[in-house]
């Protein structure tokens, strides 16, 4: 391309969900399906599967699928979907009372009163979560976050999604040809060509000859044809901080169809790891992440099964189990000269907190918003694209490490090594030293789209027993009757909302029988 020529081809390599998102998202903004529009073509392979394991996703799907015209109707029936309001994290504290919840709604009052300095000083044997919002007494009732009368992608309570990621892939696959005009190359790239500065001119493809693009995205996943073998972008390990590299799949049938469907992602500490239990409209997706230098594969499956037999009676061994390993970390960096990655390609860490889904998200919108018009100006959006991402991707590994570093777990050389001052990120040590004096403040997290913001990092730790220590002096921020005010009435939404909220399993029914209204498009 010369400097001052238009972007106009989009090429991705590589489906499933991280493919598909990326593609339909661009395609839905600048209107793929008409002849002025951008083109976007996907490239995958008819002999490569997808992972298909990222099966939790952020309440930002909503918005994601409503931008691309995508029914949450027809999404949920045909996914296989049901709703999710938060984790519930059970075993990681390491004391007597051990569960809580991180909600999806923030604490009611959050942006007007120090709640966390007001449920110390009166309310500490209460659970934070439990005190401030209604929506951890919703997941414990098993409750949906909405009412068969709301409208699709609207909510009485924040929520997001559990889905097949198998389904998902096909479900977008479907909508991105034959409502945004994306277009599909089914065939295996045995090549890429380079243009004489160096960029990517096009992807020699077994049987449709070149694919020529202007922008090439890699959704290859763990292959990383591009960004990694094509570019040798290099690839920045974070197993120091976050020893979790091996996971084990296995998907568990219901009893019956009238079976409780959880309101919320549950994940289970074990002695070298955790298991996550994601309730979906047909099936539970389970899995075990642990570290390889911690447990054998045999034991890493028994505990597995020890789970699936004690949650549902049934006995693991008839049932498929997948294994796949990683190496915790993401590229030096993501948008090299005319190539940007996503999803896996761009890295990969544990999927608590469902952070791979949204990072494929956030990574699409910004691709989409920032779609630079000239070669000239994808220098500029490259290295802004990088700064962000960058960003983001440490402030995840700080997250997910903050549930390693508060736990007061011992019981196995695991839990040991990850409370070792070494294994913890700088940053999060500092705050955590700031926080036994305050609690988190929107002030400690500088940018607008910030990954985690300061909410869910009080219902972290203080659902892990973080207790600050009690201010010297007085402060005029410790307001107790305005706390109280919203105490009250984070009591009051939950039982108005208990009474009133269908569970999972009969909005789900009521979905797959009626769908939901349709939502008025906007002017």
């Amino acid at each position: 391309m010369e400097p001052d020529s238009p972007v106009r081809r989009v090429v991705v390599l590589g489906g499933g969900s991280s493919g598909w998102l990326t593609a339909g998202v661009i395609a839905a903004e600048h209107q793929a399906h008409l002849p002025s529009g951008i083109q976007v073509t996907l490239v995958e392979s008819p002999d490569v599967k997808t992972i298909g394991v990222g099966e939790g996703t952020w309440p930002t799907m909503r918005d994601t699928l409503r931008q691309m015209g995508v029914s949450e109707s027809d999404f949920i029936v045909e996914c296989d979907a049901s709703f999710k309001q938060g984790t519930k994290f059970i075993n990681w504290i390491g004391g007597e009372y051990d569960y809580y919840y991180h909600p999806f709604v923030l604490p009611q009052g959050y942006l007007e009163a120090n709640l966390a300095g007001e449920w110390l000083a009166r309310h500490r044997h209460t659970p934070f979560a439990d005190l401030v919002s209604f929506q951890p007494h919703l997941c414990e009732s098993g409750k949906a976050p909405k009412q068969t009368s709301t409208p699709e992608f609207a909510a009485v309570a924040n929520y997001a999604y559990h889905l097949d990621a198998g389904k998902f892939g096909a479900f977008l696959q479907r909508h991105c040809r034959q409502q945004l005009g994306v277009r599909h190359v089914e065939d295996h790239v045995v090549g890429v060509e380079s243009s004489p500065s160096g960029d990517i001119a096009a992807l020699a493809t077994r049987s449709h000859g070149l694919v020529k693009g202007d922008l090439f995205i890699d959704c290859t996943g763990f292959a990383s044809m591009l960004i990694g073998k094509h570019f040798n972008v290099p690839f920045l390990s974070q197993r120091h901080l976050l020893f979790n590299n091996t996971a084990y799949a296995v998907q568990v049938p219901y009893r019956d169809r009238h079976s409780p469907i959880a309101s919320s992602t549950i994940s289970t500490a074990t002695g070298s790891g955790w298991i996550w239990d994601i309730g979906l409209s047909t099936r539970r997706g389970l899995g075990h992440v642990c570290s390889s230098a911690h447990c054998s594969d045999d034991h890493a499956r028994r505990v597995l099964r020890e789970y699936v037999a004690e949650t549902s009676g049934l006995d693991a061994d008839s049932l498929e189990t997948r294994k796949f390993s990683f190496e915790p970390g993401y590229r030096q960096k993501f948008w090299h000269r005319n190539c940007v990655a996503v999803g896996i390609a761009a890295g990969f860490i544990e999927p608590l907190e469902a952070s791979a889904l949204v990072l494929i998200e956030l990574s699409a919108a910004m691709i989409s918003n920032d779609l630079p018009a000239t070669r000239r100006a994808m220098d500029i959006v490259a290295r802004r694209f990088n700064e962000r991402f960058q960003y983001r991707w440490g402030r995840i590994v700080d997250f997910l490490k903050l549930h390693y570093v508060l736990s007061k777990r011992d019981d196995t050389d695991y839990w040991r090594d990850n409370g070792r001052p070494e294994s913890n990120p700088e940053r999060l040590s500092e705050l955590l030293t700031l926080w036994r004096h305050r609690p988190p403040a929107r002030h400690d997290f500088y940018q607008n789209e910030e990954i985690f913001p300061s909410a869910s990092y009080q219902y972290v730790l203080y659902g892990m027993g973080f207790r600050p220590e009690r201010p010297a002096t007085a402060r005029r921020s410790h307001q107790s009757p305005l706390a109280d005010k919203f105490f009250r009435e984070s009591a009051k939404l939950t039982s108005t909302m208990l009474k009133a909220l269908p569970t999972n399993r009969e909005l789900i029914h009521h979905i797959q029988a009626h769908g939901l209204q349709r939502a008025r498009p906007s002017h």
